[in-house]
């Protein structure tokens, strides 16, 4: 890089927007991005909902297949609500499905019959004929999405359907072939659509959507339906919290206090690399705090315990930079070849350590649930943001200060014990 003078600064303004942002939050135009103070903190944290639902209009008490089903469709939503603190369990002796999910960011009436409605309808999805006799039953559907067909131009719905419903589908698109299709949600009609051809392969398309978010509503109704039958809340209440309000303050002003003490120490011991390891590790802080109120990720007891874990890798990992540095000046080469070799022969070690616990984070958040996918989730964020702003941020600051000829002297590259015999220089 020829000219790398404004590199330092140019990261320490995105370093500054970036907590600015983490802070406050920022809103451009209709885009709003969420900060820090609309995070949405799990039942641990923040207390949440419990809420039963119950079957309705069945004949018989539904069976465990059926109730192993329902589960599964209400933890699908919450998961593509990225709500990670969540527990769906089933009460067999009574028929019941049990959701315990956290309060909204920003919550402020806590009224449960309002926030049951995040989960969605709990109506029965069916594909009907114009007699309403049903054809499919929406428990067939395994997923649907909007989609954009490059041909038209046009937002169309696709569905696709498991191995019982990709017989039933065939069967109807050819015995009902250029007549139409109803799709209901229990007695309400949410959208009309004509057999155009047979369809064998058990996947369809919706066309002719108006734009993208009436697409995506009536994806969104269709995945909520493919519920095995209509269910309605039975009971409800108000979880309390494990950590209180209070508790929460205080934690959060340790952090503060703990993050000013490190940068202290971290400027006295080091200097310049102190500088840039606490500019680096702003943005590791505030990436992975945006990356949480962004999509409303819920952040768990054991989430911020992820995040620490990562804070401290951070700091190891600039630590360890700045002692390569200040052993190569140590060894009489300049503060540039210092800081070239010094990154270079940290960047093994820093590299290995990050990558084996990245590879276990991403286990977590794709295997877990719940506590375990809030932790596996902070983890990782911290992990790829200490990527980014410890090795590759760190390293283009450092070299961008060092190119100022003020700032050439080996004492500023080096830590307090070797640091006596260059300022006497």
């Amino acid at each position: 890089m020829k000219n790398i003078k404004p590199v330092f600064f140019l990261i320490f303004i995105v370093a500054l927007l970036m907590t600015y942002t983490t802070a406050f939050g920022l809103t451009i135009g209709g885009l709003h991005i969420k900060g820090a103070p609309e995070i949405r903190y799990g039942i641990d944290i923040k207390g949440g909902v419990n809420a039963a639902f119950q079957p309705v209009g069945l004949a018989t008490k539904p069976t465990l297949t059926q109730l192993e089903a329902a589960r599964s469709v209400i933890e699908t939503r919450l998961d593509a609500q990225n709500i990670t603190d969540r527990d769906v369990t089933i009460d067999k002796q009574n028929g019941d499905v049990i959701v315990n999910f956290p309060w909204k960011s920003g919550e402020k009436d806590f009224k449960p019959e309002k926030a049951i409605k995040e989960l969605g309808d709990m109506a029965q999805l069916k594909f009907t004929n114009t007699k309403g006799d049903t054809l499919i039953e929406g428990s067939h559907v395994v997923k649907s999405n909007p989609e954009l067909n490059k041909q038209t131009g046009r937002y169309e719905v696709s569905l696709v359907f498991d191995s019982e419903g990709t017989t039933e589908l065939a069967k109807v698109t050819k015995q009902y072939l250029n007549e139409e299709m109803d799709i209901y949600m229990d007695d309400v009609l949410i959208q009309q659509a004509n057999i155009e051809v047979v369809v064998t392969n058990g996947a369809c398309v919706i066309t002719n959507m108006k734009d993208f978010d009436e697409a995506k509503a009536l994806a969104n109704k269709i995945n909520a339906g493919s519920l095995p039958f209509s269910m309605t809340t039975k009971n409800y209440s108000t979880i309390s919290p494990t950590l209180g309000e209070r508790a929460l303050n205080v934690m959060l002003l340790a952090g503060f206090l703990a993050f000013a003490i490190i940068c202290v120490l971290l400027i006295f011991y080091y200097r310049l690399p102190g500088i840039v390891a606490c500019i680096s590790l702003l943005i590791q802080i505030t990436g992975q705090m945006l990356c949480l109120s962004v999509p409303q990720m819920s952040l768990t007891l054991q989430g911020i315990a992820g995040i620490i874990l990562s804070i401290g890798m951070g700091v190891d990992a600039n630590v360890i930079s700045a002692e390569r540095i200040s052993e190569e000046i140590k060894s009489g080469k300049s503060t540039v070849a210092a800081i070239a070799s010094g990154f270079s022969s940290s960047f093994s070690s820093i590299f290995d350590g990050n990558i084996t616990v990245l590879i276990v984070a991403f286990i977590m958040m794709t295997m877990g649930s719940g506590s375990m996918l809030s932790f596996g989730y902070t983890l990782f964020t911290g992990i790829v943001f200490n990527f980014i702003a410890g090795l590759t941020a760190s390293r283009l600051m450092i070299r961008s200060l060092n190119s100022f000829k003020v700032l050439q002297k080996p004492a500023f590259y080096t830590c307090l014990s070797r640091r006596v015999t260059y300022d006497e220089q």
